[in-house]
């Protein structure tokens, strides 16, 4: 199995440069030069092996390879079926079903996407372990963002603190609201007596949510939402605060008659690609489960 590499053609604004410049600038840091130069990674040039101090010239072909990361003794291989949307050499994005932890917890400590993921790496040769950008709830279906490297990961990750990486999500909750339109803003904290539980408090940290009104019908209103920012829970509490919880959201108000769980789907991710330098956006259709709820309320 190959280590993660990239790869440059020095251009002419580069000529003259040091090498440590030109790798500072496409944000490779100190700590990840250490870590190439003493952990198994290697600079090549016009392959041949350099150091930062080489003075780079217009036409030079450069490649880092990175040392080969230590997977988490506690992650097993496991073979679950992923429905990958799309990859290329630094990402990946996963529709994931409702019920599938991303990453294991201790309620469940195996049988989480993270799991699959190392299983699918394997199975393609692909010496990763596994880096997620945006995390689901288990209970919520839908597109996230996977990094194949932590470097890949720390320039996604930087996109997504810019606001870059944009998330539209599909809710089905109790009531009628009246608003076509609305924007949520109120602070999120951990609820006192609880590890798992979220609410709205003042000394909370900021979280914003966008909602816009997509069908209604006689108890129930099915709405699109953009979260701002990306609070534990924030979407599940912040409908429930307006006094609209998803439905089959007991933990914030929901009812479960008509869903096993809260009824909220990731339906579509928008990023801007750091290393291929594009924008990208992917949709994935509802699950079933809420497709149902919502033609027996057409009826």
């Amino acid at each position: 199995m190959g280590t993660f590499q990239l790869h440059w053609d020095i251009k002419k604004e580069h000529h003259g440069w040091l090498l440590r410049e030109f790798l500072r600038e496409h944000h490779i840091s100190k700590s990840a030069l250490t870590d190439i130069k003493f952990n198994g990674g290697k600079i090549v040039v016009n392959g041949n092996e350099k150091n930062v101090r080489y003075v780079l010239q217009e036409g030079d072909q450069v490649t880092v390879h990175f040392p080969e990361e230590k997977r988490s003794q506690s992650l097993i291989p496991e073979n679950i079926p992923l429905d990958i949307v799309y990859e290329d050499d630094y990402c990946l994005i996963v529709n994931k079903p409702a019920f599938l932890s991303t990453i294991p917890s201790r309620e469940h400590p195996s049988g989480s996407l993270a799991n699959g993921l190392l299983h699918y790496y394997d199975q393609q040769r692909q010496n990763l372990t596994v880096h997620i950008v945006n995390r689901l709830d288990r209970d919520t279906s839908g597109l996230l963002l996977v990094a194949k490297h932590r470097y890949s990961h720390f320039l996604f990750s930087k996109e997504q603190q810019k606001g870059a990486v944009k998330r539209t999500y599909i809710a089905i909750v109790h009531g009628r609201i009246s608003e076509d339109e609305g924007t949520i803003d109120a602070p999120i904290a951990r609820k006192n007596d609880s590890i798992i539980e979220r609410t709205v408090r003042e000394d909370g940290k900021k979280a914003i949510t966008h909602f816009r009104v997509i069908s209604r019908f006689s108890d129930k209103t099915v709405v699109e939402v953009k979260p701002v920012t990306g609070r534990t829970h924030q979407i599940r509490l912040h409908m429930s605060y307006i006094g609209h919880p998803l439905l089959g959201d007991s933990l914030y108000g929901g009812q479960k008659e008509e869903i096993d769980r809260h009824a909220l789907h990731s339906q579509s991710l928008s990023f801007y690609h750091p290393v291929l330098h594009k924008n990208l956006t992917y949709i994935c259709k509802l699950p079933p489960d809420m497709e149902k709820i919502i033609k027996h309320a057409r009826l």
